[in-house]
């Protein structure tokens, strides 16, 4: 491999918030926060939207998303 061209590969934890769940891997992705680990370390942190511990397919609880009644406007509008 060229020396200079790759990104730094290094420890980097992944959080989920809305599930409480964090996980401690490697990655080249950047992120300004960091976080403390349970090693006493201190890592940067990148917030995700979804992980396992709160997908549906993995926690077998389906959850519906409705932003605006986005739903109900659709019936209705198409109910006549």
């Amino acid at each position: 491999m060229k020396k200079g061209i790759h990104p730094e590969y290094r420890p980097v934890v992944f959080r989920d918030p809305s599930a409480g769940f964090a996980i401690l891997t490697r990655s080249t992705v950047r992120s300004n926060k960091t976080v403390e680990w349970q090693d006493g370390q201190t890592y940067p942190v990148v917030d995700v939207d979804v992980s396992s511990a709160s997908h549906p397919f993995y926690t077998g609880k389906s959850r519906v998303v409705d932003s605006a009644g986005r739903v109900e406007r659709f019936r209705r509008r198409y109910a006549k």
